[in-house]
């Protein structure tokens, strides 16, 4: 199983990526050892997660999200 998720940066910037743990992931951005992006903009909270079954499936959905302009990623969650 895999997740995709937003996380809300300092900057107010979103960060969309995909792991099979979100927890640890978040911790692991929140010490700086996530990706190069919230090692320079920090990570504040965990937005938005959704469930895929395959990696594949994941990666693709975020190609999709990451598309997306602010607004639209938004409204995922709101």
């Amino acid at each position: 199983m895999y997740f995709v998720y937003l996380i809300e940066c300092r900057d107010e910037s979103i960060y969309t990526g995909i792991t099979t743990d979100v927890a640890r992931r978040f911790v692991e951005h929140k010490k700086g050892m996530g990706g190069h992006y919230t090692r320079s903009h920090g990570a504040v909270k965990i937005l938005y997660t959704e469930r895929r079954k395959t990696r594949s499936a994941a990666l693709k959905r975020e190609a999709e999200i990451k598309s997306w302009p602010r607004k639209k990623k938004l409204k995922l969650f709101s």
